[in-house]
């Protein structure tokens, strides 16, 4: 009798555990989905006094601060890296609209703390800097900890690579999955170590 008690135990144990495998199976989508959601940031913008382009992706981020540029989010455009300055006098921003900021920015700490000092020297206060949909909350972090008490706000929309991968369907992907892992490891790394 011991014996029937623990088989069917052990079986109804197994049927719930398969239960439960095959409704995060069916359900991954949505779960997938939700984790996006739960993780993925973007700032409402207003006017600026410059539009940032962070280093790294040399396609989308000055595609995008080229557009924001164009629709008078700000008057200038600040580069991290030379490829965007190129790129953006491609994309119509004039060449007296776009500058340099920091020198041998090697990370996005690095791009913070230059951000602070050219905000010191010209006065200005108010940032946008466009990013991915999964580095845009490290990117919030570092610079919110780097800048506070400096009365610098900035807002960090969040923008899709749609080439690759949408924040609906990022697991599809090898790609997506790749950025949202780099992202996470990223995160951990800043918060550890800043």
């Amino acid at each position: 009798m011991r014996w029937r008690s623990r088989s069917w135990r052990r079986t109804m144990t197994m049927a719930a555990l398969g239960g439960f495998i095959i409704s995060i199976w069916l359900g991954r989508e949505l779960l997938l989905r939700g984790i996006a959601s739960l993780w993925i940031i973007s700032d409402p913008i207003t006017h600026a006094d410059a539009i940032v382009v962070l280093g790294g992706n040399y396609q989308l981020r000055p595609l995008v601060a080229a557009d924001l540029y164009q629709r008078g989010f700000a008057d200038k455009v600040l580069v991290s890296q030379t490829p965007d300055r190129a790129l953006l006098l491609k994309l119509g921003v004039p060449p007296n609209a776009v500058e340099d900021f920091g020198t041998a920015n090697r990370n996005t700490r690095d791009e913070a703390v230059a951000l602070r000092e050219w905000a010191k020297r010209n006065a200005a206060s108010v940032f946008i800097i466009p990013s991915e949909i999964f580095s845009a909350r490290r990117v919030r972090w570092i610079f919110d900890r780097v800048l506070s008490g400096s009365g610098i706000t900035i807002e960090v929309p969040s923008f899709e690579e749609p080439r690759y991968f949408t924040r609906s369907e990022w697991w599809k992907t090898e790609y997506g999955v790749t950025a949202f892992k780099t992202e996470l490891l990223k995160y951990a790394y800043y918060r550890l170590n800043y």
